[in-house]
């Protein structure tokens, strides 16, 4: 989750780095069906009926509804599973490692359970790293990856600088966690023409989020995006939004295939930015896969 948290306070310590629902979807957001996992109650939903099947992760802070157009919109032709990841949204919370590898293992047991084949991992920012995990997991069932604003500077090597901005946010979070996320996300991940509708259901989910859970998902765990990349063998697909650039060079540095789609004029939630947009996107890449 470092890498996250690095963008975090480079932005706030000046710090750059060169740089309609478906009723059943309804239901099953108020009544989740949940899997155990490590002793973790998991939340999910699983919504549609195809071949293949589209498993939604979402990123820090927040939970599987911001998923619901994607549901709404893909459930009519695909299988459709969203998740709330250990410690967010309806899932449990008594667990003590919050890193990648653990919530892999969460990914892990709801394909289990489902009996899922086919599946197309997208993950929302720090879900980069947690559907990575889980593709290489599950090799013969996941066919495709498809990240959400993140990977964003896989060939960016990090400074003493950097360092010492990781460490003073780690301890801003621990000390201020609402003040210091709630303005990271004002000053940073919002863009001029995100809706106030959605500024305020983001900021909301985090000023409720447990602090202790957050701020451990956002440690380093040494997590090392190139070579996971290489373990899973598979072509990365992105639908970046473009308020950050997407260091496209870094990829052919390293050798990575990817193919990116920017998402314009919106913040670090393009699904729910602008969701006809991003469908589309999504809708490109599974034509592709």
């Amino acid at each position: 989750m470092k890498s996250l948290l690095l963008f975090f306070s480079c932005a706030l310590l000046i710090i750059l780095f060169s740089c309609n629902n478906n009723p059943k979807d309804s239901k099953a957001a108020n009544s989740p069906v949940k899997v155990s996992d490590q002793g973790v109650n998991i939340a999910y939903s699983d919504t549609g009926k195809g071949d293949t099947t589209l498993f939604f992760v979402h990123g820090w802070c927040i939970n599987r509804s911001y998923w619901s157009n994607q549901v709404s919109y893909f459930s009519k032709k695909y299988r459709v599973v969203t998740i709330d990841l250990a410690g967010f949204g309806q899932s449990g919370k008594n667990r003590n490692i919050w890193n990648s590898d653990s919530y892999g293992k969460d990914i892990d047991s709801v394909i289990s359970q489902l009996n899922l084949k086919n599946v197309v991992l997208i993950g929302h920012s720090m879900a980069g790293h947690i559907i990575l995990q889980g593709a290489i997991n599950n090799p013969d069932k996941v066919i495709a990856m498809v990240g959400v604003d993140n990977f964003k500077s896989v060939n960016y090597i990090e400074t003493p600088q950097d360092k010492k901005g990781y460490d003073t946010a780690i301890n801003e979070l621990r000390h201020h966690f609402k003040q210091y996320a709630t303005q990271y996300f004002r000053d940073a991940l919002f863009y001029k023409t995100t809706a106030d509708s959605i500024k305020t259901r983001i900021l909301s989910d985090i000023a409720k989020a447990d602090s202790v859970i957050a701020v451990d998902a956002m440690e380093d765990d040494h997590f090392d995006e190139v070579k996971k990349i290489s373990e899973s063998k598979k072509k990365l697909y992105l639908i970046n939004s473009d308020y950050t650039p997407t260091d496209t060079a870094g990829f052919k540095v390293k050798h990575i295939p990817y193919q990116l789609f920017n998402i314009h004029a919106t913040g670090h939630f393009p699904m729910v930015e602008k969701p006809q947009d991003f469908n589309s996107a999504l809708s490109e890449i599974l034509s592709k896969i």
